[in-house]
């Protein structure tokens, strides 16, 4: 059965712009995990895309991380006026489903990892305009906002007002890629829910990018999600989508109305998939084989559009 596809992570807009960050690739039909073409056969898609930055890009390319930021946006903003026969910019729960009833895919912008904004709270509500309606505070290091799941350490003073502010203009805080010390941290300042875009079970794989049992629970209280991630480290040892069921089933232990997993495939951000998951192209075959794991229909619609769509209809204004 092919289920529309909401997805809350993918690093599509910086593999856009190449080996270089300088090039200008097309989202309609590219080599990458995700393109247009194929998504078109899906039900309905909706895609956040991340614009992400860490200080190590100027080691990296050259160029400084607000540089970069500034040309994933532009790369995002261009490849969807340039396709406008087939997805359209999305800010809102009922702009998506505007847009999946009449046939129209939807980009989401998010922001991972806020080195392109100088991690300055105030930045957030020009994001917010341009239709920014999600963020982490961290990606792999330390910054002046939180600690990273790599180095450990709690918020700061100027991190709780980046957490405050963001869900005061309406915009998801997503605690992927931050400390153990940072997530509860920020557990204790929310009002509203928390999302993990693109994080697994700890327990069930015992990376420190994935989340424990009690970090999960902590999630689905505040009514938020946790998006599946389909990076082969996060998932097990040389997974396939049978490890994938696996993992999504042992989620269900502790969710079993499946109210709080979603999707977040980190596609475009990672080198090796899950055995059997290509791209984009590749959840319809997700879907089939969770449903043939015994899944029902409700939940599975629950995993691929429902979950994220309520926390996007009760988060952003």
């Amino acid at each position: 059965m092919n289920f529309p596809v909401f997805d809350l992570h993918c690093d599509t807009a910086l593999a856009l712009l190449g080996d270089d960050c300088k090039s200008a690739g097309s989202l309609r039909k590219n080599e990458y995990h995700i393109d247009l073409e194929r998504a078109k056969a899906l039900s309905g898609y909706a895609q956040c895309f991340a614009c992400f930055t860490t200080p190590m890009m100027q080691e990296w390319y050259g160029i400084s991380p607000i540089t970069i930021f500034e040309r994933e946006l532009a790369t995002i903003q261009r490849e969807v006026l340039e396709n406008t026969d087939l997805i359209s910019l999305a800010c809102s729960a009922s702009q998506i489903e505007k847009n999946r009833i009449e046939g129209k895919m939807s980009a989401i912008l998010t922001l991972e990892g806020p080195a392109g904004i100088r991690y300055d709270p105030e930045r957030l509500q020009d994001l917010y305009r341009i239709g920014f309606r999600m963020t982490t505070l961290t990606w792999n290091e330390k910054n002046p906002l939180a600690g990273s799941h790599q180095t450990g350490g709690g918020l700061t003073d100027q991190g709780r007002d980046f957490v405050k502010e963001a869900q005061r203009l309406g915009m998801i805080i997503d605690v992927s890629h931050i400390s153990d010390e940072g997530f509860w941290d920020i557990l204790e300042v929310t009002n509203a829910p928390v999302v993990a875009s693109h994080s697994n079970s700890r327990s069930f794989c015992g990376h420190s990018r994935n989340l424990t049992d009690d970090m999960f629970r902590a999630i689905c209280q505040t009514g938020g999600v946790a998006g599946f991630n389909q990076y082969a480290d996060f998932v097990g040892e040389n997974p396939t989508l049978d490890t994938v069921c696996d993992h999504i089933l042992h989620l269900l232990e502790m969710d079993c109305d499946c109210r709080h997993i979603a999707l977040g495939a980190d596609l475009d951000g990672c080198d090796t998939l899950s055995a059997g998951f290509d791209g984009i192209q590749s959840y319809p075959t997700l879907a089939a084989r969770l449903l043939g794991r015994g899944v029902t229909d409700e939940m599975v619609r629950n995993l691929f559009w429902n979950n994220a769509w309520r926390v996007m209809k009760q988060c952003c204004m």
